[in-house]
């Protein structure tokens, strides 16, 4: 009986070792990625407007700091009256990727 939880505990802190290897080696990679090995691509909305306030949300997507796609979204469209300003900057207005 002695002998037999001795083997038991063993097999245990065996597998308990090989367990936390396996983890170490598959973190390891996954640290090992740097910036170059991947591109920066990230999506915003943005409202943009016509000379006759016509204002259309779109769904701007970049990559390394390019536009690759601008898709208006369905229904996101206002009609403003012809005295209507545009509150934000000037700045804001024409941020891009």
């Amino acid at each position: 009986m002695k002998k037999t939880g001795i083997l038991v505990t063993g097999l245990i802190i065996v597998l308990i070792l090989l367990t936390t290897f396996l983890l170490a080696l598959t973190t390891s990679n996954f640290s090992n990625l740097s910036s170059s090995n991947y591109q920066n691509i990230f999506s915003y909305t943005k409202a943009i407007c016509d000379s006759t306030n016509f204002c259309q949300d779109y769904e701007i997507s970049c990559e390394n700091k390019k536009m690759i796609k601008m898709s208006p979204i369905t229904g996101a469209a206002v009609q403003f009256s012809s005295g209507w300003q545009d509150p934000r900057s000037e700045e804001t207005r024409n941020e891009n990727c």
